[in-house]
């Protein structure tokens, strides 16, 4: 679509929102003579804003609302109409932390049946490694996600691209490469930075070279997320600090917060505390959340420095295969055990550490040194405390994620969000609906910064979820990941319905958003 085009669409749909709106001024009409492209009739809105629900028809034109009339008696013209009696509207959910390769695998489907049609890539510092993401936008755009995506430079990507790699100290000149690329990726559209400091090579990084990046990103507007450096209980004050650190320069944000090994609501107060001071002292934090006590990621989060890259691990195993033993029987006994260890990529996808090591006839910690290796699977660590996990997500600065992907052996990719809506909302009554979806919406679009979306109101792009709360199913379990969450009426993306009932449509309606080239 030509630029012309797409502002002369804006202004029409703009139009057709004046003119309704002046058809119901000063004197209320008993029929709405605009014809409008969707009428949502009778519906009662839960605007993403936490107010409280009211009924109402909401009317779309191209791809925005164009008018909410709170007065249901008048009359409206709409090429297609959804009787929404009895049923809520709520903006479509945003997942500020998620997985997935939209050029190859572009349905997103797992994402649409749990109604995110907003996802945010380059997560735990890994996005592509291009010098000029436009031209990786641009091939997404080509590809049609069936999700909008909001992008993010990843900093172990910039460490790869710039030639600092494993440097713990980067050169000056490569360091101004890293500084460099993240100007340019947020000028091309990126909405920020994000960190993977568990991850090499990011984990090489000092608080130096994360604060001179965070003043590139606080120059742009952006926001710094990150996959701290350690999440376990005794380290993870610390780490939090070093992220609070990089607030004094742009807002920052806690990739999928937990605290492993930690126990109790007290514990998630205290966590929740050190939030508040910074916040208090001026510093804008937040975090995001995945409704579930078991993390994903490499099996490599299990081997010691050491043993991963950039050290050889055939030459570890040779000279220090003892030490390598002792440590991982330690790590992993430390981590509830093996069974608490689900392997979820490769050969013993499915399985537990404990079942391999009976299988093999073998001790597990054998079985990951010579059957696996730090590179040779993923996996699903049940290593959270609940009570402590729900304290962390009922705090208001804290909105939802799903940290998952398409692929990923572990239901929060296929789950979270009816996750949401299911247990907490419905079954357990721990939060509100209308405060349910502030975390999943508004909260999320602000903090962001995604414009236009997020909330239901006149002139917001149409990304809208129609359902009954009562008949949201999660669906997914450890054991069958990838089962499509249920209960979705309806799935609008940009003005358009993108699923029905369990139906999807084959025309996908997803795009970049841009944060340079919103409007």
């Amino acid at each position: 679509m030509t630029k012309y085009n797409t502002w002369r669409n804006l202004f029409a749909t703009l139009a057709i929102g004046a003119l309704a709106a002046s058809c119901q001024s000063p004197a209320q009409q008993e029929q709405d003579d605009v014809t409008y492209d969707l009428l949502l009739k009778q519906v009662s809105v839960v605007d993403g804003t936490g107010a409280a629900p009211y009924v109402a028809n909401v009317l779309i034109g191209g791809d925005t609302i164009a008018l909410i009339n709170r007065d249901t008696t008048v009359t409206h013209n709409s090429r297609k109409t959804i009787q929404a009696k009895g049923m809520v509207v709520t903006p479509g959910f945003i997942d500020t932390h998620a997985h997935g390769d939209p050029i190859k695998e572009p349905e997103f489907k797992n994402f649409l049946a749990m109604g995110v049609t907003t996802i945010a890539l380059g997560q735990d510092g890994f996005s592509p490694n291009h010098e000029d993401l436009s031209v990786w936008m641009d091939s997404v755009d080509t590809a049609k996600p069936g999700v909008n995506i909001a992008m993010f430079a990843g900093h172990n990507a910039l460490r790869v691209l710039s030639g600092a790699m494993y440097d713990s100290i980067p050169s000056e000149e490569n360091m101004k490469a890293m500084e460099q690329l993240v100007a340019s990726a947020m000028d091309a559209g990126c909405y920020g930075l994000t960190t993977g400091l568990e991850y090499n090579p990011g984990y090489y990084a000092t608080s130096n070279e994360l604060n001179r990046l965070a003043k590139v990103v606080g120059s742009k507007n952006g926001i710094v997320m990150s996959h701290m450096r350690n999440e376990d209980d005794q380290y993870v004050e610390q780490a939090i600090k070093e992220l609070l650190a990089q607030g004094q320069y742009c807002p920052v944000q806690i990739s999928h917060i937990k605290v492993v090994y930690g126990k109790s609501k007290e514990r998630a107060q205290e966590i929740l505390q050190m939030m508040d001071s910074a916040r208090q002292s001026g510093t804008k934090v937040t975090a995001d959340f995945y409704p579930y006590t078991a993390s994903y990621t490499g099996i490599a989060i299990l081997f010691p420095d050491w043993a991963k890259a950039p050290h050889d691990y055939q030459q570890v195993l040779k000279t220090r295969r003892a030490e390598l033993k002792a440590y991982l029987k330690n790590r992993i006994m430390q981590r509830n055990g093996p069974e608490a260890t689900l392997i979820g990529s490769g050969k013993y996808t499915g399985k537990n550490l404990k079942q391999i090591a009976q299988e093999l006839n073998k001790p597990f910690e054998e079985v990951l040194m010579d059957n696996i290796d730090p590179y040779g699977a993923s996996g699903a660590y049940f290593i959270m405390n609940e009570e402590l996990q729900e304290e962390l997500m009922l705090d208001p600065h804290v909105m939802i994620c799903t940290d998952g992907s398409p692929s990923m052996h572990h239901p929060r990719g296929y789950g979270a969000f009816a996750k949401v809506l299911e247990t907490y909302v419905v079954n357990k009554k721990l939060l509100s609906l209308e405060e349910a979806v502030r975390k999943m919406t508004s909260l999320p679009a602000e903090t962001i910064g995604l414009k236009h979306r997020g909330r239901i109101a006149s002139g917001y792009k149409a990304d809208l979820l129609i359902f009954n709360p009562s008949e949201v199913k999660e669906n997914a379990t450890y054991e069958k990941p990838h089962q499509l969450a249920s209960g979705f009426r309806y799935v609008l993306m940009n003005g358009k319905i993108v699923k029905e009932g369990e139906n999807f449509t084959s025309d996908r309606e997803g795009k970049v958003l841009r944060k340079n080239q919103q409007l």
